[in-house]
């Protein structure tokens, strides 16, 4: 009887104890993407110096370079890498293929390089990709558990960035659903980041509804700029910016599908400072204002008039232009810093200071465990 108890006992305790979680990805409220596709931008090292001289401590990758994760060894940036989405099937398939990719792109940098999050693919649900779609979860399933059979699941975090493709309807942000053709896939991909504690991800674009619907929206609800903004009746909230709109349109799917206590973290919002003759909305100036006005609003580190008291955290899109992009002319515009490290307009950063003495950058190497980033 004795044995017995204690195997049941045993068995409850494994079974209902609660699944350990990352203590978050994100230290602040201000983080950059730092994408690459380009064969003009400067050295991960020398990158690495631009976001110290920037203050800017989180950073995401959209893979897993090993140049890039040597680089940030010792800096005290945290870093966010990216599962690409053309490994979610065989990781979904195949544990041990996972097992063996977070081995060798994030057990083996660690401590020295601070990998604070894995991104399971971008953008997957409301793709039309049904395949992909189905291998999302799997995926993020079987690298959690790598995470978890190297005692990481505490400080590496687990989660997928979206686009607006996955809700229905957006306005006003009462309004907003999952789509019905996406809700087979997000519901059970929300209940296991509802478990491990992983915030929903949004990559969200003023800039692209305005471009899409410029007669119907005030550009200046796009920029933060002063304006009447939207009042949403359900609610009884007044928008006077179209970005916290679109995270309470977030909040409020979240709630529809039963998943009202889910954090919504901004991975990726932006604005283009060029494009082609039917985006006039891409210019420096459009650019530099929605930038600058989106930094001073982070800095404020406040909520969405839905949830006043969960601190907006967003990455920006992007650290560079990157001149290899595919599509539209405003894909390879979105850098806050020209390819040579020069700032592409003025929110309040300087441009890459590649002359700074080799001592100064040994002792930023040296003492960056100790250094304290303000954004």
């Amino acid at each position: 009887m004795r044995s017995s108890g204690l195997l049941l006992l045993n068995f409850l305790f494994f079974f209902f104890s609660p699944i350990l979680t990352a203590k978050g990805a994100f230290v602040g409220t201000y983080g950059i993407n730092y994408g690459r596709i380009a064969d003009n931008i400067p050295s991960p090292d020398k990158v690495v110096l631009l976001l110290k001289q920037a203050k800017i401590r989180n950073v995401r990758i959209y893979d897993a370079d090993h140049t890039v994760l040597q680089a940030f060894s010792g800096t005290g940036l945290d870093l966010v890498v990216g599962l690409p989405n053309g490994f979610l099937k065989e990781m979904s398939s195949n544990a041990d293929h996972a097992l063996t990719w977070v081995k060798d792109n994030v057990q083996s940098f660690l401590p020295n390089t601070r990998i604070r999050g894995i991104a399971v693919g971008n953008e997957v649900l409301g793709g039309g990709d049904s395949e992909l779609s189905g291998a999302l979860l799997g995926a993020a399933k079987n690298v959690y558990n790598a995470l978890k059979k190297m005692n990481l699941e505490g400080t590496v975090q687990i989660t997928t960035a979206h686009s607006q493709a996955v809700f229905a309807d957006s306005y006003p942000p009462s309004s907003c659903v999952f789509k019905e053709n996406v809700v087979q896939y997000m519901k059970p991909l929300l209940d296991f980041f509802d478990q491990i504690g992983s915030p929903f991800c949004l990559n969200a674009y003023p800039f692209l509804a305005y471009t899409y619907n410029p007669t119907q929206i005030d550009i200046n609800y796009a920029l933060f700029k002063p304006t009447e903004g939207i009042y949403d009746p359900k609610t009884n909230l007044r928008y006077d910016n179209m970005l916290d709109a679109q995270i309470d349109a977030a909040y409020m799917a979240l709630e529809d599908a039963g998943f009202k206590e889910m954090e919504v973290m901004i991975t990726e919002t932006g604005w283009a400072s060029k494009g082609d003759s039917d985006e006039p909305a891409a210019t420096p100036e459009n650019a530099r204002t929605y930038n600058y006005n989106l930094r001073k609003r982070l800095a404020k580190k406040k909520g969405t008039p839905l949830r006043p008291k969960t601190v907006l955290k967003a990455y920006i899109f992007a650290l560079f232009n990157e001149n290899s992009k595919p599509g539209k002319s405003s894909e390879t515009h979105f850098g806050l810093f020209k390819p040579d490290g020069t700032i592409s307009y003025d929110i309040g950063f300087n441009s890459l200071k590649s002359d700074a003495p080799s001592k100064l950058r040994a002792m930023w190497h040296h003492y960056s465990s100790l250094s304290l980033f303000s954004s």
